[in-house]
C-alpha cells in the first residue's frame, strides 16, 4: 500500500534522483545541477514521495496573472498506472486555477493529458537549439 505525501517546494529535494526518475522516463537531457535549477526558477513544483521515497513531480512556470506552462511531469516507472501523474497534474490544476495552461508533454503521451482535459494546439509553435534531435524524438514535424 502506498503512502503518498506532497510536497510544494524545493527544499531538501534530491536532484540527482530528480534528474535519475527523469533518464529512466526517458525525459532527461540535463545535468543534476541544471535540473536543480530549472525546478528552483519554476513557479510551482509538486513532489511525490512515498514514505520517504520520491517518486514523482511536475513542476511550471506562471507569469503570476493569467499564463502558465507545465513541465517535466515524471512518475518513477514503478509507480506508474497508479494515478500519481493524474493526482500532479490536477495539484498544478488547483494552484492555477484560471489561469490559461499550456504543457509540454513528451510525444505519445497526448491521449494521458486528453483524458485530464487538455486539447491539441493548433497554433503552438517551437524554436530548439537542437531541432534536429527534437525532430528525430517526435516533438516537432
Amino acid at each position: 500500500m502506498l503512502n503518498l505525501t506532497y510536497k510544494y517546494d524545493c527544499e531538501g529535494i534530491s536532484f540527482s534522483t530528480v534528474a535519475n526518475i527523469l533518464a529512466v522516463v526517458g525525459m532527461n537531457y540535463n545535468t543534476e545541477i541544471l535540473t536543480e535549477k530549472k525546478f528552483r526558477n519554476s513557479t510551482h513544483v509538486v513532489f511525490v514521495f512515498d514514505d520517504d521515497r520520491l517518486i514523482a513531480f511536475a513542476r511550471a512556470i506562471s507569469d503570476g496573472v493569467c499564463q502558465a506552462t507545465v513541465y517535466d511531469v515524471a512518475v518513477h516507472p514503478d509507480f506508474q498506472g497508479k494515478g500519481i501523474g493524474k493526482t500532479l497534474i490536477e495539484k498544478l490544476k488547483e494552484k492555477l486555477s484560471g489561469f490559461n495552461i499550456i504543457l509540454y508533454a513528451a510525444p505519445g503521451k497526448e491521449d494521458f493529458y486528453r483524458k485530464l482535459g487538455f486539447s491539441r494546439m493548433l497554433t503552438g509553435m517551437a524554436l530548439f537549439p537542437d531541432e534536429e534531435m527534437r525532430r528525430e524524438r517526435g516533438f516537432i514535424e
